[in-house]
């Protein structure tokens, strides 16, 4: 039951992202407003409830299953990209790297910040 809530606070931000992008026309997916806004609400809150933690775990565990739509679509549109290809190589390869230099830069930060909370127990 308690996965079954999650689920549902997941939804309800999508849909909230969704209704955010309709209403203020914003050209940016509701998904992608609805974990803004999720990331706010924990960010004030200050913790994830038991809820939300297990059903995020089993979405992560199909992420591939989530991601493969895109990615077919990508493959059935390859004739509109047919002059574009170091483009999009480029976008690829240095979105790639800034998502991994991101991580690894906030990784450290989160390290060094538990390492701090640690000495200061």
């Amino acid at each position: 039951m308690s996965m079954l809530r999650g689920f549902l606070i997941l939804v309800l931000f999508f849909l909230f992202g969704e209704a955010l992008r309709l209403v203020f026309l914003i050209p940016v997916s509701g998904g992608v407003l609805g974990m803004i806004l999720m990331t706010f609400t924990l960010m004030l809150r200050g913790n994830v409830s038991n809820e939300l933690a297990s059903a995020s775990q089993a979405l992560i565990s199909v992420l591939v299953l989530l991601i493969m739509p895109g990615v077919v679509g990508v493959f059935f549109m390859a004739s509109h990209f047919s002059g574009q290809w170091l483009a999009v190589a480029a976008a690829l390869l240095l979105g790639t790297f800034l998502s991994v230099l991101t991580t690894v830069f906030l990784m450290k930060a989160m390290v060094r910040l538990a390492a701090r909370e640690r000495a200061n127990d």
